[in-house]
């Protein structure tokens, strides 16, 4: 039994082929100005942050950044 041979750069039923729309990574870099602070938190939440981080492979400082950042502007909406 012959294979069909499948031209990928033509349409398949309704679908078609569309040009990569995605950025480059170099791009999904956004530099952002930060400040070094020394803070101090409860054990028990930095574990918490850490047990987080290792399940979705970052880093913990980050998770805690990124709620700082999303609590001021929605609460600077709100002002």
């Amino acid at each position: 039994m012959k294979k069909k041979k499948i031209d990928l750069d033509s349409p398949i039923g309704k679908l078609k082929r569309i040009k990569d729309f995605l950025p480059a990574p170099e791009e999904l870099v956004i530099p952002e100005e930060t400040t070094k602070v020394t803070i101090y938190l409860k054990k028990s939440d930095i574990d918490f942050f850490k047990r987080l981080a290792k399940q979705y492979h970052t880093k913990y400082q980050k998770i805690i950044r990124k709620l700082l950042s999303e609590y001021t502007v929605r609460y600077s909406k709100l002002q």
